[in-house]
């Protein structure tokens, strides 16, 4: 067993901190693959640090991870009892519900 952080692609990368920047702090709803899904995401004051963690409402999956920026644009992921693939394709395919506002 290794203590090496999983390495996202470069295109991995691109769509999914574009993905993750477009999602608000604090909690939201939406769905993932046609299921109702809560996420509550977390960012460090400094901007150093990213938290997720999203379950399915009504279900058993969850998905959390801590993104770390280190030194210059260095990014690592560290899913939390799960595969790195998981949580790419979570972010990537996560669509947060609408919200109307009144006219």
């Amino acid at each position: 067993m290794t203590d090496q952080a999983p390495q996202l692609l470069p295109a991995e990368l691109s769509g999914f901190e574009h993905a993750l920047a477009t999602l608000p702090d604090g909690y939201s709803e939406g769905r993932f693959q046609g299921r109702p899904w809560g996420v509550t995401v977390k960012r460090s004051a400094d901007g150093k640090r990213v938290w997720l963690y999203g379950e399915e409402l009504g279900g058993a999956d969850i998905v959390s991870f801590n993104l770390y920026v280190l030194s210059g644009a260095s990014l690592t992921l560290k899913p939390c009892e799960m595969a790195s693939s998981k949580v790419v394709d979570f972010v990537l395919g996560f669509r947060p519900a609408s919200t109307r506002r009144p006219a």
